[in-house]
């Protein structure tokens, strides 16, 4: 089955560089996807997403079962991923969404001709990733599958203007980092009920 059609770009916000409507933090699985985008999203006073809730039940349970996803298995979610960003937008409102997006074919779904739409790449070491998942608990990705999400991975390329972040630093360097990158909200977002009591615990600040 051919992915769907790409959605239409909105007139004014198909500029790339435009002030971010919505982010998606990408990444395999545990590479700290929903911790960045949640902190991401307090910071900013946005709406947070986790797109591991816009799965059904039987993703889900296929996923727990060890079974890796198929592409026929992922349009839908990505569709509905899609909608909210679009629903996002066309409200005014602002949001981050953690979500693997591996492929490019997964993310031209979620941005393609979105200039507001914004992705934040995490990258980690397998090993590191590896021992996250393993440590997780309760989440329906069995770290059996790690080396499929691998294996699946397209990188951005810098024709999609990703900001780039190693999954290996401290959580809130990361946001910070993100946010003078998107050059938005760095004054307001300064809100310290959103940041951790101790910045990196065992390392040097």
């Amino acid at each position: 089955m051919s992915p769907p059609p790409r959605h239409p770009q909105r007139a004014g916000k198909g500029r790339v560089g435009a002030e971010p409507s919505v982010i998606v933090v990408m990444g395999v699985s545990g590479a700290g996807k929903s911790t960045i985008a949640a902190m991401l999203a307090g910071r900013l006073g946005w709406t947070y997403e986790d797109a591991d809730w816009f799965h059904p039940q039987s993703n889900i349970e296929k996923m727990h079962s060890g079974l890796a996803l198929t592409d026929e298995d992922r349009w839908p979610w990505l569709q509905g991923i899609a909608a909210w960003i679009e629903a996002t937008r066309n409200a005014g409102g602002h949001g981050v969404i953690a979500c693997s997006a591996l492929k490019r074919a997964y993310r031209d779904i979620l941005v393609s001709g979105r200039g507001d739409v914004r992705v934040v790449y995490l990258k980690g070491q397998r090993g590191l990733i590896a021992r996250r998942i393993t440590l997780r608990d309760g989440h329906f990705m069995p770290a059996s599958l790690l080396d499929s999400q691998l294996a699946t991975l397209e990188e951005p390329g810098e024709e999609e203007h990703p900001i780039v972040m190693s999954g290996d630093t401290c959580p809130a360097d990361i946001v910070d980092l993100i946010i003078a990158r998107l050059g938005i909200g760095a004054d307001e977002s300064r809100d310290p009920r959103a940041r951790p009591s101790s910045r990196c615990p065992g390392r040097s600040t």
